[in-house]
């Protein structure tokens, strides 16, 4: 868990008073970055859902993880460019139990998003928010405002909010990731 503040006498509190035998917590002062994070890895876990939901093994979903903390990255850096490790727990280790873990909203919506289902459908089917549905549109909003190269995020964009095929728009995403 990570305790974010620019207040770190506060976070130390906050941080003290949770942490457990089995709650680990760190402190940031990153606010920006962080929630820019959380958002992000809600976006990156729909991905994974759909190629998941497309028939993609979980070797590709390594590649389409480390793509997403590279995009990620750009992101944050463009929007608030200060000094982080982008492989801290706020950042790669919420990616990580988001887009691989079969409890993850939205890797689940993106899961029926390949298996064909349109986004109303997958919702109603869940009967649970997705937030990387809503994520999706407003990083296309901010991301308008900066020069960021965002494949996997224009491509779930594209999937949810322009009708395009899953399967052709993930097929060519799947092309450009290394």
């Amino acid at each position: 868990m990570t305790i974010v503040s620019t207040d770190e006498e506060h976070a130390t509190f906050v941080a003290r008073a949770l942490e457990c035998e089995y709650i680990k917590v760190n402190i940031s002062d990153d606010i920006y970055g962080t929630e820019y994070g959380a958002v992000l890895k809600n976006i990156y876990a729909l991905a994974a859902g759909i190629f998941h939901g497309l028939g993609y093994g979980d070797n590709f979903q390594a590649v389409l993880v480390s793509n997403a903390i590279r995009e990620m990255n750009r992101f944050i850096k463009a929007v608030h460019p200060i000094k982080r490790n982008i492989n801290g727990s706020a950042y790669l280790g919420d990616l990580l139990v988001t887009a691989y873990s079969q409890f993850s909203r939205n890797r689940t919506f993106g899961n029926y998003i390949g298996k064909g289902y349109t986004a109303k459908s997958a919702m109603l089917e869940m009967n649970m928010v997705s937030e990387g549905y809503y994520a999706a549109n407003l990083i296309k909003e901010v991301k308008s405002q900066h020069n960021v190269k965002m494949p996997i995020c224009n491509a779930v964009y594209n999937i949810l909010y322009e009708g395009k095929s899953p399967k052709k728009v993930m097929a060519k995403l799947a092309q450009k990731l290394n």
